[in-house]
C-alpha cells in the first residue's frame, strides 16, 4: 500500500521555534493533505503522547513519534541537528555521538535520519555526516532550495556512495510547502515497522519542487528566522 508520509514536522509544542498551529492542526491539516503518517519531531523534546496518537488515528493518520535533537559540545543553539524517529522519550537525552551510538545500540527500532546536512548554518552535519555515517538510515532532501541555489546535492551524493536513502520532507514549521515536498512510501501495511522497511529497501518516491528564491527562501523563510530570534530572545529574557 501506499502511504503518503512526513517524516519531518514541527507543532506549536516545539520549545525552540514559534510554530503557530497546534499539534492537532498540524494533524488535521496532513489529513485534509491525504497523509496517512506523519512524524511530529520538536526540537529536544519528545512531543509525541498517546492522546494525540488516537487522535491522528480517529483521522485514520499514523502519527510516528521522532524527535530533532542537538548533537555536539558547543552551545545548543549552535549544535547540528539529527532527527531519531521511532523514538523514545530517553532520546531527550542523547547529547553526543557516542549517546546517540548507544542510543541507536539499546534501540534498534529507531530510524535516524541527517536532515538538511549540508546547508549553511551551524544546524548542520556537514562533513560529521561522513564521520558517523554508520549512525544513519537515511539522509534528508530539504525543501530549501531553487534552481540556482540547491544544497541538497552534495547530500544526495552521499546518500548514493554509501547506499542510504535520500528521502523528502517539508521540515515544516508552518504550512506552505507541506505539499510540495514529502516521500510517498510503498508499504506493506500502515506501521511504523513496514514504513521503516520499504524505506531501507528504496519502495518510496519523493515529491518535491524547487522553490522561489526570493518569495520562498528569502522572504517567507526570512521572516520565519527573525521571528524565531526574537521569539528565543525573548523568552531568555523572561
Amino acid at each position: 500500500m501506499k502511504i503518503k508520509t512526513n517524516l519531518h514536522f514541527h507543532t506549536k509544542d516545539d520549545p525552540f521555534d514559534p510554530v503557530s498551529y497546534t499539534t492537532k492542526e498540524g494533524i488535521d491539516r496532513a489529513v485534509s493533505l491525504g497523509f496517512g503518517a506523519l512524524a511530529i519531531t520538536c526540537h529536544q523534546k519528545f512531543a509525541w503522547t498517546p492522546e494525540y496518537f488516537e487522535y491522528a488515528k480517529s483521522k485514520g493518520l499514523l502519527l510516528i513519534p521522532g524527535i530533532e535533537i542537538y548533537i555536539g559540545e558547543t552551545r545548543a543553539d549552535s549544535r547540528p541537528h539529527v532527527l531519531i524517529l521511532n523514538a523514545t522519550k530517553g532520546a531527550e537525552n542523547v547529547r553526543t555521538f557516542d549517546e546517540l551510538d548507544a542510543y541507536k545500540k539499546a534501540h534498534s527500532e529507531a530510524f535516524i535520519i541527517a536532515p538538511h546536512p549540508y546547508f549553511y548554518g551551524n544546524f548542520c552535519l556537514k562533513n560529521l555526516l561522513e564521520k558517523y555515517i554508520h549512525l544513519f538510515d537515511a539522509i534528508e532532501q530539504s525543501w530549501f532550495y531553487s534552481k540556482r541555489f540547491n544544497r541538497n546535492h552534495k547530500g544526495r551524493a552521499v546518500a548514493e556512495k554509501h547506499k542510504l536513502p535520500f528521502v523528502s520532507t517539508s521540515d515544516a514549521h508552518f504550512f506552505d510547502f507541506l505539499d510540495t515536498n514529502y516521500c510517498t512510501i510503498d508499504a506493506e501495511s500502515a506501521t511504523k515497522e513496514a514504513i521503516f522497511a520499504a524505506i531501507r529497501e528504496g519502495q518510496f518516491e519523493n515529491t518535491t519542487s524547487t522553490r522561489r528564491f526570493w518569495r520562498d527562501m528569502v522572504w517567507k523563510q526570512g521572516k520565519f528566522f527573525l521571528r524565531s530570534f526574537f521569539w528565543r530572545k525573548n523568552l531568555h529574557n523572561q
